[in-house]
């Protein structure tokens, strides 16, 4: 059968010609040599673009070359009414020719397109004739037959072979619009949302996948139970669209990996063939994953603004009532509230400066002992950072015991010292045990009643901080022992 085939195709009047899916020549009848004037050895695999390029004519030689490459990409037939393309023959050149050409996908077993047909009818003299006929319908009126041979028919042909290439462009044009859309975009047909088409930015929005072909469910499994399936089989049933904003979706977005949230504002349009029926659906929105997750930080940088407002009000006010306990006079008051003040200050400049994330113990001694003077403070210990919470509590008590040594204590004679020792203890849950102890100090006896700054002190440790703390008024010196656990941040702040 293959021999009778391959007999009838090389004994037909009418030129064919076969060309791979690169556009090379791979098969030719009879017909096609006598008309080309070539050999199969001249021309078999050979470009066929390059062996006959139209003469120069760029216009023509790219509506041939797109009927091919639309013929291979889409696997649908496509032909050319009209077609001037001069081909050259041996010893004489570039010879004028008008074809009506047609074009048809050939496939295997598979179904995948192994050649292109064409078939090839040469109307130069027929487009002579209308050329002819056209000049004496001008010269002396026309008749049906001068109508006829002057080119309605071939007019016809030739303005439906325009409108076809106008449609073709704006068609390109749209799929050009459609794949470069910075949105992402695709294209579902039938009840089982089958994919046509998708854009870059639908293919970055899901990792990549190969989904063309595919229904939705068979290309994107990790959306069942998240109700877009339905959204999608509601649409086509119904013809309304469907809208979401800033939905919330899990999308696999690498092979392998976990699922990642995503957040969406999309719709669900649906689109209708001519008789108004639903046929598939439009898929179109963008990625806001980016401006929901700011939103969320935002509110929760106002909440955490909010609540660390409330607390250093709080603060202030348990300071200011404090303070008036201790100064009955206006002019007192007012300097030890303003000292206060400006210890909680100094705290909040070191938490600034790290975006609140925490200061450490030894920047924080250093900035409410600096005003006594760097020589009588001796600091020894590691580096620790502490929380916010822990950092301003830590902070108003070092003030507290740096204006008790300079009115009473050590910082009040001019030979006196502080040592200020700690380290951390028990790593899996750490401790900061510190001492401040002061030396060549006046004589110390313990006080016949609890000022504000062993009140702030032992509040602060035991209730904002959990920690334990022990004073001791020895004549030989002030010393103040702290216990305080360092993984509890936040738990009061």
């Amino acid at each position: 059968m293959s021999v009778d085939l391959a007999s009838a195709f090389d004994a037909s009047p009418n030129p064919y010609m076969l060309l791979t899916p690169d556009l090379r020549f791979a098969g030719m009848n009879r017909a096609y040599l006598d008309v080309t004037q070539r050999t199969r050895e001249e021309l078999m695999g050979a470009p066929v673009m390059t062996v006959f390029d139209g003469g120069g004519d760029e216009a023509n030689a790219a509506l041939l070359l797109a009927s091919f490459k639309k013929v291979r990409d889409t696997g649908q037939p496509d032909r050319i009414a009209a077609l001037h393309y001069p081909i050259p023959l041996p010893d004489v050149g570039y010879v004028d020719r008008y074809w009506s050409c047609e074009h048809s996908p050939v496939f295997d077993d598979d179904g995948q397109l192994i050649y292109i047909l064409q078939h090839t009818s040469d109307i130069t003299e027929l487009e002579a004739l209308r050329r002819q006929s056209a000049t004496k319908a001008d010269r002396r009126g026309g008749t049906a037959l001068d109508a006829f041979l002057s080119g309605q028919v071939l007019r016809r042909a030739e303005d439906v072979q325009a409108d076809n290439q106008r449609l073709a462009t704006e068609r390109n044009q749209l799929v050009d619009m459609f794949m470069q859309a910075p949105g992402f975009v695709a294209v579902l047909a039938g009840p089982e949302h089958v994919f046509q088409m998708h854009n870059p930015a639908y293919g970055q929005l899901i990792g990549h996948r190969a989904i063309a072909g595919k229904t939705i469910r068979d290309a994107l499994p990790e959306l069942a139970g998240q109700g877009y399936f339905e959204f999608l089989d509601s649409v086509f049933a119904t013809g309304e669209p469907h809208e979401g904003r800033a939905s919330r979706v899990h999308l696999q977005r690498t092979p392998d990996a976990p699922l990642e949230t995503v957040y969406l504002n999309f719709i669900y349009q649906p689109i209708r063939d001519a008789a108004g029926k639903v046929a598939g659906i439009f898929v179109q929105g963008h990625d806001v994953t980016d401006t929901i997750l700011a939103a969320e930080r935002q509110k929760l940088m106002i909440d955490e603004l909010n609540h660390r407002v409330k607390n250093t009000l709080a603060t202030v006010q348990s300071i200011a009532m404090q303070t008036a306990r201790s100064h009955t006079d206006p002019k007192t008051f007012a300097e030890s509230f303003q000292a206060r003040l400006m210890a909680l200050s100094h705290t909040h400049d070191l938490l600034t400066r790290s975006h609140w994330e925490g200061a450490d113990l030894r920047a924080i001694l250093e900035h409410e002992t600096e005003a006594h003077g760097p020589h009588r403070i001796s600091l020894n210990g590691p580096a620790v950072a502490l929380g916010p919470a822990t950092a301003l509590s830590l902070g108003m008590i070092f003030h507290e015991l740096a204006t008790n040594a300079a009115k009473y204590g050590a910082l009040s004679r001019p030979d006196g010292r502080i040592l200020v020792d700690w380290s951390v203890a028990d790593l899996t849950a750490p401790k900061l045990h510190l001492t401040w102890r002061e030396l060549d100090g006046p004589p110390v006896s313990a006080p016949t009643r609890r000022g504000f700054g062993s009140r702030l002190i032992e509040r602060n440790v035991r209730h904002d901080l959990a920690g334990e703390v022990k004073l001791d008024y020895e004549i030989a010196g002030f010393t103040a022992e702290f216990m305080v656990p360092l993984d509890r941040e936040n738990t009061n702040d």
